[in-house]
């Protein structure tokens, strides 16, 4: 467990902007870490995204169409991380969409 305060329910307390945009800082690290071939460095990011996607998966306020795009986005950022053959996506794509999401939560405070 990389994100031990936010799993004691911290992270539940955060908006679907919020959860999004630190799976986002997360995102960013994992890029960084890849450029400068850090490959552990670049592999502990990748899993600390993951965990907070599942902490995300697992606030009972997102159901439905919502879970939905939390298990999809999963599966594809896996997909990016290890070489974008099944959906062809890169890395590059989650750091934009996850960066929207940064904003949206900073313009709501």
């Amino acid at each position: 467990m990389f994100h031990s305060e936010q799993a004691n329910g911290k992270w539940f307390e955060l908006s679907l902007a919020e959860q999004i945009g630190n799976v986002g800082s997360e995102v960013e690290r994992v890029i960084k870490w890849k450029e400068r071939n850090k490959d552990q460095m670049a592999e502990n990011a990748f899993y600390r995204a993951l965990e907070l996607w599942d902490l995300s998966k697992a606030d009972p306020r997102w159901r439905g169409a919502k879970l939905r795009e939390l298990c999809r986005l999963r599966e594809v950022f896996c997909d990016a991380y290890y070489g974008a053959h099944e959906y062809n996506t890169g890395l590059d794509y989650f750091a934009k969409y996850c960066y929207q999401f940064a904003l949206m939560a900073n313009a709501s405070k």
